[in-house]
């Protein structure tokens, strides 16, 4: 399948790998079908590209990699709704900010992750309630003064 983006121009994406979220992401209800695309090779980055929208592209990280000691529960209502038969089939993203473009400072939203059932390819990104996560946690904090 042939896609549009405005960062990587035509694409051909295999349709196998299309990620589907049942009612879009929180504010993106509308899009419902993405890619994701690492990079570059051997980066802990991925771009979230929109199968509909040209310039609509997510960045990604696997939140463990920058916080090995995050922790996510995921309900009931989400595993049932992605069908998820197998814990090893998940993969957990945060979406990450680049505030005025400087990675100096870039964030990851922690209490909203996206969850993948990489076995369907079904997602959703889910907020966590009654926790301390937020949706700014800087991945590159300054380093205290000794």
């Amino acid at each position: 399948m042939k896609i549009q983006t405005y960062r990587f121009g035509e694409l051909n994406i295999d349709e196998t790998k299309i990620v589907k979220f049942k009612n879009g992401i929180p504010a993106f209800e509308a899009e419902t079908e993405f890619v994701i695309l690492p990079y570059e090779d051997d980066s802990p980055y991925y771009f979230m590209q929109s199968i509909k929208t040209p310039e609509l592209a997510f960045i990604l990280t696997i939140p463990f990699l920058f916080f090995p000691d995050y922790q996510i529960e995921i309900d009931d209502a989400t595993v049932s709704e992605l069908e998820i038969k197998n814990q090893e089939n998940v993969t957990l993203y945060s979406i990450l900010t680049i505030p005025n473009g400087s990675v100096r400072y870039m964030t990851a939203n922690l209490l909203a992750p996206i969850v993948l059932n990489t076995e369907n390819m079904h997602a959703k990104q889910i907020v966590m309630d009654k926790t301390n996560y937020k949706t700014k946690h800087r991945l590159f904090p300054d380093k205290e003064a000794n």
